[in-house]
């Protein structure tokens, strides 16, 4: 059965990709965030072959006070239907997910997402500064005074992770040399110089157990992404990309609220995602998945089924995620060598799609027989695993 067809729904019309864009990312000293988001935006409606005027739906988070109202404003829209969902790095998958069904149903023909930080920049021109929390309110009250910030928080679950199951440090940091592999081959990677298991394992220590190249970069960048209805796709330039299913989820924001820090909530969006698009993650060719650190995408490779609870350090440790792996992950090097210019997710929407497009380029991914990958999944994190949102796409 094909992927279009699986994506039918008696509830309303199925719903495609059909434009993606980054905006320029990496090292951007010169443009505002407000500058990315319209870049982005221009970009991905060129991709598409669709004008301005058919967009009536705009989703977007993390700049200025009202974000959706102002970037619209920004980039001429007015919008019938809007999402300012923010949770974090999985607000683009949580927001695809709401977009597809304002589509489905009729609120919504054609939806915008779109991004764009200076985080970068900022930081360099000292327009902002690192800061230890996210704020000493509400539940957050109780944690702050013990001084933790948001990567202590990973580093404790990851510690507990090697504790349960035996994880080791050299398989942690086979993400990264992985990340850093599939990087060598995207020409808009921020990093692409190979790195080792050695080098990483020996470099300057953040939070314990997390060295640096355990963590994400900070760059700048923008991404886009246009959804809509079926009947728009003959119009389009370019082939659908079909959003099959889709799930969210949200788990804590107080750590002592956190039942098992070895189990993220992707284990919830991923199981809903994979029913709703009526397949299983062992028919999965290629994923995107939120890496801000090497521990997500061990335990996210676990949750979403790819392997056993507590076997994901032996499963990353024998390459299965290089490009030409039995599982590429991350395949345009990721959060930790790609760019990560904050809540990232969208950057892996955008990625799947072009996978399942075949416009990767020297990084595109091929199955056994040498065709296009068919299904892709993307499943973005927020906070620190707060939230969760999983989209699964086929062509």
């Amino acid at each position: 059965m094909s992927a279009a067809i699986r994506s039918g729904s008696a509830s309303g019309r199925k719903v495609a990709v059909v434009g993606v864009a980054l905006s320029d990312c990496g090292r951007v000293d010169e443009a505002t965030p407000y500058a990315l988001h319209a870049q982005a935006a221009r970009r991905a409606l060129a991709d598409s072959g669709l004008g301005r005027d058919v967009v009536d739906g705009i989703a977007s988070a993390g700049l200025g006070t009202l974000a959706p109202v102002e970037v619209a404003e920004y980039l001429g829209l007015k919008p019938r239907w809007v999402d300012s969902t923010s949770v974090g790095g999985a607000t683009w998958e949580v927001m695809a997910a709401h977009a597809t069904d304002a589509i489905a149903t009729g609120h919504a023909n054609a939806v915008l997402l779109v991004y764009g930080s200076t985080a970068r920049a900022d930081i360099k021109a000292k327009r902002r500064t690192s800061n230890l929390s996210f704020g000493a309110r509400g539940p957050l009250q109780f944690e702050v005074p013990y001084g933790h910030t948001l990567i202590a928080k990973y580093a404790m679950a990851a510690r507990r992770h090697m504790h349960e199951y035996g994880t080791t440090l050299e398989q942690l940091a086979s993400v990264a040399v992985q990340a850093r592999a599939n990087a060598a081959t995207n020409p808009d990677a921020m990093f692409r110089d190979p790195i080792t298991v050695d080098e990483v394992l020996d470099g300057p220590m953040i939070a314990d157990p997390f060295t640096k190249l355990h963590c994400c970069i900070r760059s700048d960048g923008g991404a886009a992404v246009l959804l809509v209805a079926e009947e728009y796709v003959r119009d389009c330039a370019t082939a659908p990309v079909w959003v099959l299913g889709a799930g969210e989820h949200v788990s804590h924001t107080t750590m002592s609220e956190w039942d098992d820090f070895t189990v993220s909530p992707a284990a919830v969006s991923g199981r809903l995602a994979f029913e709703r698009a009526g397949v299983t993650p062992h028919e999965i060719d290629v994923a995107e998945i939120y890496d801000a650190f090497t521990y997500m995408t061990l335990v996210t490779l676990e949750d979403l089924g790819f392997c056993a609870k507590g076997e994901g350090g032996p499963f990353v440790e024998k390459g299965r995620l290089l490009r030409d792996g039995t599982l590429p992950i991350n395949t345009d090097g990721g959060g930790l060598s790609a760019q990560h210019p904050g809540m990232r997710g969208l950057f892996l929407l955008v990625e799947a799609v072009r996978q399942l497009r075949g416009q990767a380029g020297d990084g595109q991914v091929r199955r056994p027989d040498g065709s296009l990958p068919e299904l892709a999944v993307a499943s973005g994190t927020g906070g620190w695993f707060c939230s969760s949102g999983t989209v699964v796409l086929g062509r």
